[in-house]
C-alpha cells in the first residue's frame, strides 16, 4: 500500500494554490470523465529514486491525487443514472377493495401529486362508470393497464398519476387537471381532453386517434412533442397548432 512520506506531505501543505497552478491543470487535464467510461489510472509502485526523482516527487504526488479526485468524480456522476435505471412500482396492493377507494379518491390529495395514501387502481375495471369517478382527487395514483374506457371524468384531479398502458377509450376529461400525468403507451382513441390541463404530462407511444384537445391547456413544449405522435387526427394537430 502506498504511503505518503512526511517531506512530500510538507511539501503538499505548503503549496495550497497547486489546483490553480498550471502544472497541476496539466495532470488533472489529463483525467477524461464520462458517465459510462472511466480512463486508466496508472498506479507506479516505491523505487530507488535518484536525487533528481527525490526532488520531483512531491508534484508527482500531485498528480495522483488530482487523477484519484478525477476518478472518484467520474464514479459519482455516474451513479444517478445507474439508480434511475433500477426505479420499480411497488408490488400491487392485495387490499381487496383497493379499485373502489378510486371513488373516494385522495382525501388530502393535491394538485402537486401529494396524498396521504396510495392509490393502486392498477388493473382495475371502470368501464362506462358515469358516476363514481367525476371530481375526484387521484393525484399520484398507480393506473397502469386499468380500463377506464367510457367513463366520464369530469374535473377530475389525476396530477402525477401513472397511466403506462392503462385504457381511456372514449373517457371524458372536461375541466380536468392532468398535469405530469404519464400517459405512455396508453389507449387513448376517441378520449375527450376538453379545457384540461395536460401541462408536463407524457404520451409516448400512446394511441391518440381521434382524441381532442380542445380549449387544453399544454405548454409549447410538450405540444411539439405530442404533435410528433403520428396517431394524431389531423384535426388534432390543427387544434394543438401542430406545423
Amino acid at each position: 500500500m502506498a504511503t505518503l512520506s512526511l517531506s512530500s506531505a510538507s511539501a503538499i501543505a505548503s503549496s495550497s494554490s497547486f489546483l490553480s497552478s498550471a502544472t497541476t491543470q496539466g495532470a488533472v487535464s489529463g483525467c477524461r470523465s464520462s458517465r459510462r467510461t472511466i480512463g486508466f489510472i496508472r498506479c507506479s509502485t516505491p523505487t530507488e529514486e535518484s536525487e533528481d526523482a527525490q526532488k520531483t516527487r512531491p508534484m508527482e504526488t500531485v498528480k495522483k491525487i488530482a487523477c484519484g479526485l478525477c476518478a472518484a468524480l467520474t464514479v459519482a456522476t455516474a451513479m444517478p443514472s445507474f439508480a434511475a435505471n433500477q426505479a420499480r412500482l411497488p408490488p400491487l396492493s392485495r387490499d381487496p377493495d383497493r379499485c373502489q377507494k378510486a371513488f373516494v379518491g385522495n382525501t388530502i390529495g393535491q394538485a402537486n401529486g401529494v396524498a396521504d395514501v396510495a392509490l393502486d387502481l392498477r388493473f382495475c375495471d371502470f368501464t362506462n362508470d358515469q358516476v363514481n369517478l367525476k371530481g375526484k382527487t387521484l393525484s399520484a395514483a398507480l393506473m397502469s393497464d386499468a380500463k377506464f374506457d367510457g367513463a366520464d371524468m369530469t374535473e377530475v384531479t389525476m396530477s402525477k398519476a401513472y397511466a403506462v398502458n392503462a385504457s381511456f377509450k372514449g373517457t371524458t376529461f372536461r375541466n380536468a387537471v392532468l398535469d405530469r400525468v404519464v400517459f405512455d403507451g396508453a389507449d387513448l382513441r376517441g378520449t375527450q381532453f376538453i379545457n384540461t390541463v395536460l401541462s408536463g404530462s407524457t404520451f409516448t407511444g400512446a394511441n391518440l386517434e381521434n382524441a381532442s384537445f380542445e380549449d387544453a391547456l399544454i405548454g409549447y413544449v410538450d405540444i411539439q412533442k405530442l404533435c410528433r405522435n403520428p396517431t394524431l387526427s389531423q384535426d388534432s394537430k390543427d387544434i394543438l397548432g401542430c406545423k
